[in-house]
């Protein structure tokens, strides 16, 4: 197959499965312009990550991932920065990207709109986040980066074989809430820093991570800049009262709630391993860059 192809990276397992007979359709849906859909083979996280720079390396005119936020994230390593468009196709338990760039919930719509604007030669320019750690390792993420409870409980889960599915993650909740203290912090936005204590750390391009927990509910993923939210030590009881109002984004009216926006950020903290887009990046501190008009999104 020759050069100006769309390279397709499906996550099969996305959306625990339900999505999976979607895929011929996607394919068609894609092609309605006339060029080659190649679909991407890959058995790891890493594996879509090389796949995908392998495509675009061999002339992929577009990327698109159908999947999660997670299958996001791993295609987006190779297009962030560069001319390639981008395509999602939301299959995933979680699309916070997806939809705060008003990509289609249908997935056979998403793939017809990301089709039509390859045909169309259009696009629409989105900011993306890029990370770096302490050994100079870059990475980009979409959505948001959590540095608190919510990236302690990723870590305790994957650490987990037992149970499989989602009650690993409702489990590793309830073990982190039993060893729940707050942590040492210091964050600089644009400079400025702030010391503090907290259990809840994060840092958003998009306004929801989780599939709809709004953490900050107005981070504009065009506007050039990041949105950094903490809270003061609130402890199990008021920890627990304040998660379910993140659905609806109404935690920010918390007085022990602090918003901050800024192009980049450092986050310093001992012990905290960070997650972005639900993937794991490493070990703090992280420094993070508002990137405007990374990706150019087909939809």
């Amino acid at each position: 197959m020759g050069s100006d192809f769309i390279a397709v990276l499906a996550n099969p397992s996305a959306g625990r499965g339900r999505y999976r007979g979607l895929l011929p359709g996607v394919v068609q849906a894609l092609g309605v312009g006339g060029r080659a859909v190649r679909l991407l083979e890959a058995g790891s996280g890493a594996e879509a990550e090389a796949v995908c720079h392998r495509a675009v390396g061999e002339g992929a005119v577009a990327v698109v991932a159908v999947g999660g936020d997670g299958t996001v994230h791993r295609a987006l390593q190779a297009v962030a920065g560069g001319a390639v468009g981008f395509g999602v196709v939301p299959a995933g338990t979680g699309n916070d990207f997806a939809s705060a760039v008003g990509v289609p919930d249908d997935p056979i719509l998403a793939a017809e709109a990301i089709g039509a604007a390859l045909r169309d030669e259009r696009d629409h320019r989105f900011d993306l986040a890029l990370t770096e750690n302490a050994q100079g390792e870059r990475r980009w993420f979409c959505a948001v980066l959590a540095a608190g409870f919510d990236a302690l409980v990723n870590e305790r889960a994957n650490r987990m074989r037992r149970p499989k599915g989602p009650r690993r993650y409702d489990l590793a909740i309830l073990l982190e809430l039993a060893r729940l203290r707050a942590r040492n912090y210091t964050v600089y936005a644009d400079d400025v820093a702030h010391r503090f204590s907290a259990e809840i750390v994060a840092v958003g391009n998009c306004a929801s991570y989780g599939g709809g927990m709004r953490i900050v509910p107005d981070a504009d993923p065009a506007d050039g800049l990041l949105d950094v939210i903490f809270a003061a030590p609130l402890g199990r009881v008021h920890l627990t009262r304040l998660k379910p109002r993140l659905r609806h984004g109404t935690h920010v009216t918390d007085p022990k709630v602090t918003l901050l926006r800024a192009r980049r950020v450092r986050i310093e903290a001992e012990g905290i391993v960070g997650y972005a887009d639900g993937e794991r990046l490493g070990s703090l501190p992280l420094d993070i860059t508002c990137v405007p008009g990374a990706v150019r999104l087909l939809r």
